[in-house]
């Protein structure tokens, strides 16, 4: 999953991206308004941290224009503004959530594990597929109740076909999702992503959709 954190301060951008990319996900950022927007407006995120006291261009305006340019990816407003009317014009502005600074980063990532979830259709951080089980809010994978170690991408990989389980997810979607801007994005090294997940998990759980990509979904369900 890909995330896109705007915040002007540098230490807090750096804190932010840090836990982020930690928790497993590919982030970039951006440290004012004007190029967040940008990024926002011509990138494929699942979901963006968006500070609203932004140099440049503030982060209500950013959000507006988004949603004006039809951008649904959902939103967490950073906000230090106390009062309530703010609170509430972010929301009006198509923000899906905010937190209040100081925050304590667990919340951020609780409140970005909500989002992601609910724009994929999913309720529960754990998600299921057969035998198979991943928790987004411990990384946790298993089989049969049994870990499964995972590189970093190939979690990615399995989470974003999890999130979008019954279809098919394109290749290049797949690259969209899972590298950071500035990664050297190599289409075959999903292939090789593929290849080890399928290693680790049961046979046929991951279909190839000849010329269309991949879809993960439980053989015994089409049956």
């Amino acid at each position: 999953m890909r995330l896109l954190v705007v915040e002007d301060d540098p230490d807090l951008n750096r804190q932010l991206v840090t836990a982020l990319s930690e928790a497993g996900y590919a982030v970039d950022t951006a440290l004012d308004g004007e190029e967040g927007h940008f990024l926002g407006d011509t990138e494929p995120y699942d979901a963006v941290v968006l500070d609203l006291g932004l140099p440049k261009k503030d982060g209500l305006s950013v959000l507006e224009q988004w949603r004006r340019d039809e951008r649904k990816m959902p939103v967490l407003i950073l906000t230090a503004r106390e009062r309530w009317s703010d609170k509430v014009a972010g929301m009006d502005a198509g923000a899906d959530d905010y937190v209040a600074k100081p925050f304590h980063m667990e919340e951020v990532l609780a409140r970005v594990r909500a989002l992601l979830r609910r724009s994929a259709g999913h309720a529960r951080n754990e998600m299921e597929c057969g035998p198979l089980r991943l928790d987004t809010k411990t990384a946790r994978v298993t089989v049969d109740g049994k870990a499964v170690k995972l590189t970093s991408h190939e979690y990615r990989v399995l989470t974003y076909l999890m999130m979008h389980r019954d279809r098919v997810v394109p290749r290049t979607e797949l690259i969209e999702h899972l590298y950071e801007q500035d990664f050297d994005r190599d289409s075959n090294t999903v292939e090789v992503f593929i290849g080890r997940l399928r290693k680790k998990l049961p046979q046929d759980l991951i279909k190839t959709v000849r010329g269309l990509g991949y879809c993960l979904s439980d053989a015994a369900d089409e049956a």
